[in-house]
């Protein structure tokens, strides 16, 4: 668990060494796998529908509720390193 811990925060180092901007998809996918790593499930009122950036990204996090803490931070480190090549 130590270790993918400092994996997960590695990788939390890692994605801003990117040299090209992710996708959109791929943002809202890093940041919901990294919020359901951290945090757990999805809590608080969902955005309204002006805020449609916040919106997105609750939704996406939401999308992960059930999903263990331990395979988050796995999936996270996952496709930090895919991204990275």
């Amino acid at each position: 668990m130590a270790d993918l811990k400092a994996a997960f925060a590695q990788a939390q180092i890692d994605v801003k060494t990117l040299t090209k901007r992710p996708s959109n998809e791929d943002l809202l996918t890093l940041y919901a796998l990294f919020k359901q790593g951290s945090s757990g499930d999805a809590s608080g009122d969902r955005p309204g529908m002006l805020d449609m950036v916040n919106r997105a990204k609750y939704d996406a996090w939401a999308k992960l509720k059930g999903t263990k803490t331990d395979a988050a931070m796995t999936q996270y480190v996952a496709k930090v390193k895919a991204m990275l090549g």
